[in-house]
Order: C-alpha cells, then structure tokens, then sequence
C-alpha cells in the first residue's frame, strides 16, 4: 500500500555512453537519441506523455534559458505541458513525481543532461556559493571536497587508503556498465588538492539521461517490473559552510527517515558522492552495512556528468529492479558544495 495518493514508478530508464568530451554534438544532438531510447522501452509516442520536466544548468552551457533548445529533442508538435529546473535530473524527477500525485498526469518524461568539457567546471561550480563571502573567494569544487576530507581524516572516520579503495571499487563495478566513463584499474594519481587524489575525484564529461515515470496500473501496462517509489524526499543543509559540520549529513538523514529508508533493509544502494570521501559520509547517514551494494554500475567515480548523475542513480537503481536484481533500493542526489542539498528515494519491486 502506497503512503501517497498515487502509485508512482520508474518504468523506463536510458542514458548517452558519457565521453571527456563531444566537441561534434550539441546539446539537442546529445539529449534526442536517450529521449528516442527511453520511449522506445514504453512504447510510448512523445504525444502520449502526460508532463514532461528537464534538469540542466545554464551556467554549463555559458548562455540563458539554453535548455529551451533542447526541446527540440522532445518534439514541437504535439504541444506538451513542459517544466524545467535549474537543477540535477532528479530534482526535475521529483517535480514530475508531483505533479502525477495530483491527478493531472499518468505518465512523465524526465531528462537531464550536462556539458562540462567546454569549460571549467571546477570554477563554474563556484556560483553555488554564498554570493557576498564565499564565492569572491572562488574555492573550487575540488579545494572544498577536500576540506570535508581532511575534516573526516581528522575525526578518525577514515584515511587516504580507505578512500583510495573505494575509488577503485567503483571504478571496477563500471567494468560491467558499457556507459561509465571510467571503468577498470585506474591509478591513485597525484594530488589535486590534499588529501584527494585524482582517483578521489569523478571524471569530467558530458552526458544526458531520461526516465519515463508511470502511475498505477498504467505503470503495470508498460513495464514487466516497474521500480515503485514508495519513498521520495529532499532537504537541504545550512548556506554557510562555517555553520555544518562537514562530516556527517543530517539533511541525507532526515530525508531518508522520510522516504522510508530505515523502515527495511535495502539491498542497493546508487549514491551520488562525487568525491569518494563523501561516500563516507553518505553511508553513515543512511546507514549502510556492509551487506548492501554500494554504486553497482560505478557510480559519479565512474562517470558524472553535471546535472545528470542525481537522476541516473535513481535510473541505474530502477533498472536493477527491473531485471530483478534488487528488490528494494535507495537512490541519492545532491547538489551544492559539500552534500549541501540532498534528495533521497526508495523505489521497490513487486514481490514475486
């Protein structure tokens, strides 16, 4: 029995091969071949979708309102009820999840993608921070990763070993992912900013996915298993990085008690920790035991296309359950320095 008015599930999920660059592709040429596979797995014609909502940043792209181009991959005829954030795909994923629990829609199409190699991604991150004390400062991405490292080494929750070995732990599960960026034996490498190494850190690219999303009985239509969502929520974190304590993650925490993380065990886990020290973190805050599979296909260390990688944790979590490899799994999404935001979901299969 669904805790929401509706029953709300995964029912397809595609993704591009992601790529250090794609000089050759637009961001319309590099979004409508996943739109085109992600239909084709429903069966649904673009005219058949209820509500349609993308995740992007303009920030990325160096120009306003660039998502508007991307419909073009969608299609302009039918018209659609379109949305848009300025946010990962799965915080695009959540709006479309409303708007089916109000009854004005049975079927969503959510999509997201991201192009990071025309520019400094670690620089263009910067905007996220507090505008008057911060960011005039510019603190990379990766400078203020390793802060909350070396808060997490100093407080004995891990070590530069630890982390190394979760780095190529997920850089071996991406063998099996034909999509990862990088997959197999990849190197510690040199320092970017101490205590991470290059191997702590997710690779820059470009890349794009989309999930259908499906409501009750119609979900049933469309897919064999659909991965239900029985437990979606997202909260957020203080502005200010002075004022958190950069080793543990209460919204991650209150999010999950919301979205039914801790009321079973779950057997997979995809989280959204680009930086392998914030795995740490994140596996506490959910509390995450040995027993469960942490980043099967890879995870952000594998291939993090800004943007994007959010929603494909809940994608590479739905399409577990999809072919019956896990049976209750959770998701996470976060954006903003530091774990800063974080959207938590649940999605479960039908028992046989």
């Amino acid at each position: 029995m669904s805790r929401y008015a509706r029953e709300v599930a995964v029912v397809a999920f595609a993704q591009s091969d992601h790529l250090r660059r794609t000089d050759e592709l637009s961001e319309v040429e590099m979004v409508m071949p996943v739109l085109h596979q992600v239909l084709a797995r429903t069966g649904l014609k673009a005219g058949e979708i209820g509500f349609t909502c993308s995740g992007s940043s303009d920030y990325l792209a160096g120009r306003a309102f660039s998502f508007t181009m991307t419909l073009d991959g969608v299609g302009a005829w039918p018209p659609i009820s379109e949305s848009h954030v300025e946010m990962d795909g799965a915080w695009a994923l959540y709006e479309a999840w409303v708007k089916i629990q109000t009854g004005e829609a049975d079927t969503a199409l959510v999509y997201a993608y991201g192009k990071s190699s025309p520019g400094s991604v670690r620089d263009v991150l910067t905007r996220q921070l507090d505008p008057y004390y911060v960011a005039p400062l510019w603190p990379d991405s990766v400078a203020l990763a390793a802060l909350q490292a070396q808060a997490l080494i100093d407080a004995g929750e891990t070590d530069e070993a630890a982390l190394a070995a979760i780095g190529a732990r997920s850089r071996a599960a991406a063998e099996a992912n034909p999509h990862a960026q990088l997959r197999g034996a990849v190197g510690q490498g040199a320092y970017q900013v101490r205590p991470l190494r290059t191997g702590d850190c997710p690779p820059i690219g470009d890349g794009a996915a989309a999930v259908v999303l499906a409501a009750g009985d119609v979900a049933r239509q469309l897919c064999r298993r659909p991965a239900w969502i029985t437990g979606i929520d997202h909260r957020i974190e203080a502005h200010s990085l002075g004022v958190r304590d950069l080793t543990d993650s209460p919204s991650t925490r209150l999010a999950a008690e919301h979205a039914g993380v801790f009321e079973r065990p779950v057997d997979t886990a995809e989280l959204h920790a680009p930086f392998s020290s914030q795995e740490v973190v994140l596996r506490k805050a959910l509390g995450l035991g040995d027993g469960v599979a942490i980043n099967p296909s890879g995870g952000p260390l594998a291939a993090n296309p800004v943007m994007a990688a959010g929603l494909i944790r809940i994608g590479e979590a739905a399409a577990r359950i999809h072919r019956g490899a896990s049976d209750r799994a959770v998701a996470h999404a976060t954006s903003g320095p530091c774990l800063q935001q974080n959207l938590v979901a649940v999605l479960e299969g039908d028992r046989a």
